[in-house]
């Protein structure tokens, strides 16, 4: 858990992975969600699939999917108990999607990761790429711009 209150669990993630995705998580709670904490687990496409059918009901494995507070899945809740700021909420991130989607798109693995926490953090914002006529996809391009990350996944998805 970093010190500020943000929780990021890795469940079998090599080493070189840690640091990065760390220190991009304090850069989103420091710059992109302007202080308010989030958890955030990078697991199997197992568990990803589980959560999208026990919260989403949709029998598939994703890359990333976003819980709003009251869905608890990275952290124990009194990790973030006594923190100052709202707690956001919790991001599920598959390692697996996240490798071949790197492959894919010809940048590193670590690359990916932060991609799909920037995109689920925007979610737990409260934004939905799906009925704001693009205002996500604006607010995704922008801060990929900023924080120095390639094509986001509004962006490869055909219209």
């Amino acid at each position: 858990m970093s010190p500020e209150g943000s929780c990021i669990m890795f469940r079998r993630v090599p080493d070189e992975l840690r640091r990065p995705v760390e220190r991009f998580a304090s850069r989103l709670r420091s710059e992109v969600t302007k202080g308010r904490p989030f958890d955030c687990v990078i697991t199997s496409d197992a568990e990803l699939r589980r959560l999208n059918r026990e919260f989403r009901g949709e029998d598939y494995a994703t890359d990333v999917l976003s819980f709003p507070v009251g869905h608890a899945l990275a952290c124990p809740k009194d990790v973030w108990a006594s923190s100052s700021m709202p707690h956001l909420g919790d991001l599920a991130i598959s390692l697996p999607r996240a490798r071949s989607q790197a492959r894919a798109f010809g940048h590193a693995t670590a690359q990916e990761i932060q991609i799909l926490m920037l995109h689920g953090v925007l979610h737990l914002l409260g934004m939905d790429h799906e009925t704001d006529r693009g205002g996500m996809a604006r607010a995704e391009k922008r801060w990929r711009a900023r924080l120095g990350l390639p094509i986001g996944l509004i962006e490869r998805v055909p219209l």
